[in-house]
């Protein structure tokens, strides 16, 4: 049964991205949909429980965060390039990220190359690489409120999956 609502928030997903709503794309979604909720359970990442509230709430908290954070980064960008002075100062940080698996460290490391100003060029278990434009951006990776937010992501993820 709640495999069946994976496959139908997935198709519902599907279909407000798509835009087309031909049978031959209709049904190729649906087809999508399914192989993936089927790769997703073959792979233990959806598993019998379906995908838990309390994790929902997380995500749709931090996705609006994430958001904010790309367009107040993109300001700074663009106000450091059109500066008379031009306050770019291109800088490598190596930090250590508080995540401990996989999908965490892999959505830190997305997250901060989705926000303008800053590139992970190396994610490993104990170390991230990130190229930062502006000492600012660099300055704000260690420790910061995206680390944090993705660590809470991870432990809500990691209690759902233990019931």
């Amino acid at each position: 049964m709640r495999i069946t609502a994976f496959i139908v928030a997935l198709f519902a997903f599907w279909l407000l991205l798509s835009g087309v709503y031909t049978p031959f794309f209709v049904l190729s979604g649906l087809g999508a949909s399914i192989a993936v909720a089927a790769f997703a359970r073959r792979m233990g990442i959806a598993d019998i429980e379906g995908f838990p509230l309390q994790f929902a709430r997380a995500v749709v908290t931090y996705w609006p965060w994430l958001l904010k954070e790309i367009f107040v980064a993109g300001w700074q960008v663009t106000r450091a390039i059109l500066s008379p002075r031009l306050d770019v100062t291109p800088t490598l940080v190596r930090f250590t990220p508080s995540q401990t698996t996989a999908v965490g460290l892999v959505t830190h490391a997305n997250s901060i190359t989705l926000t303008p100003g800053t590139i992970t060029i190396d994610a490993e278990p104990q170390s991230f690489l990130v190229h930062a434009l502006t000492r600012e951006g660099a300055a704000g990776l260690a420790g910061s409120a995206m680390d944090r937010r993705v660590s809470h992501l991870e432990r809500i993820a990691r209690c759902s999956r233990q019931r």
